[in-house]
């Protein structure tokens, strides 16, 4: 059985370290606020100007002026801060962000991503992703394994336009947990239920399987 967004993002929770400042992009990576490890602190940012972000609000607890770069309500926690844009990306330019958490359409396997645009489609924008992907040393791609018509969405070479090239380290799917390495996909761990002949199927790049794959642990 695969993953459910959720999964995907308790997956991700667990790469998180004691003092990390973490940058959650739009979609799934959001989600990861909600599942911090106990015993681990963390501040997490988003670059429309906010540092300390907390978990969802509760359903009447939103405040419509407190919101990520998805345009999503969202909690702070105490010592929090905002700034400008210009502030935000000077922390993401300036490499003081050690993790990112990104979403994306296609991932590559010489660790390429496209993320921003679908050709022929309407872009209200590209957002902080460009950004992020050429600064940040430690990027996750949180993601569905495979397309709504099945296909799979880790290639041997992106077909949509590219947000960064040779950047991503790892992707975490509902299928499974993956390092980018200079030979492809190396598979880590497999979902609960899921085979490694079902990622094989649903994986066009480059796959590496090395001894018994354990299933992960949420």
């Amino acid at each position: 059985m695969s993953l459910d967004k959720t999964g995907i993002a308790k997956r991700i929770a667990q790469e998180l370290q004691d003092g990390y400042y973490v940058n959650l992009g739009i979609g799934i990576p959001t989600l990861v606020a909600n599942y911090i490890p106990e015993g681990v602190q963390v501040e997490f940012q988003s670059e429309n100007g906010v540092l300390g972000m907390g978990p969802f609000p509760f359903d009447g607890d939103e405040d419509a002026d407190v919101i990520n770069a998805g345009k999503q309500t969202i909690t702070t926690l105490p010592g929090a801060s905002f700034f400008d844009s210009a502030t935000s990306f000077g922390m993401i330019r300036g490499q003081h962000v050690d993790l990112t958490i990104l979403g994306a359409m296609e991932v590559a396997e010489n660790g390429d991503i496209a993320n921003w645009k679908i050709p022929g489609k309407m872009v209200k924008g590209m957002g902080g992703a460009m950004d992020l992907v050429a600064s940040a040393e430690n990027i996750i791609v949180a993601m569905m394994h495979t397309n709504r018509a099945g296909d799979s969405k880790l290639l041997k070479k992106c077909s949509l336009p590219l947000t960064g090239v040779n950047c991503i380290n790892k992707v975490v799917t509902n299928l499974a947990v993956l390092e980018v390495t200079d030979d492809g996909f190396k598979l880590l761990e497999r979902a609960p239920g899921v085979s490694v002949d079902d990622i094989k199927a649903a994986t066009e790049g480059t796959l590496i399987v090395e001894g018994d794959i354990p299933e992960m642990s949420l």
